[in-house]
């Protein structure tokens, strides 16, 4: 292994590179995805609610008045999350192509290709 070619080094090592930033986004999209489904039970459990409804502001847990507002105000946030979902798909689906492609290069310099 000490006589790897500097160009296969660097293939390794944007390989793991590519491999970290594909975990990290992965993790992103997951907790983003989760935190969307949080929302929507919350919206749920908003319909569901009679009496009176509180939200958090801050550090503080205020009574809200417009339970509707409320509503609206968390399918904003649903939207804006899965814009940012969306875009983290994409992104993974990029990073994961590079990682494959690079993953084949790889193999195949160390006479492991399965061509």
């Amino acid at each position: 292994m000490n006589n790897m070619s500097p160009q296969l080094q660097n293939q390794i090592a944007q390989f793991q590179q590519v491999q970290q930033q594909l975990q990290v986004t992965s993790n992103q999209k997951i907790q983003m995805e989760a935190q969307k489904r949080e929302m929507e039970r919350t919206i749920e459990e908003l319909g569901k609610a009679e009496g009176d409804v509180y939200k958090n502001v801050g550090s503080l847990l205020m009574k809200v008045s417009d339970k509707e507002e409320v509503k609206n105000e968390i399918q904003e946030s649903i939207e804006t999350m899965e814009i940012r979902i969306k875009s983290l798909d994409r992104q993974e689906k990029g990073l994961r192509e590079k990682y494959e492609n690079l993953q084949a290069v790889i193999n195949k310099s160390l006479g492991q290709g399965t061509e």
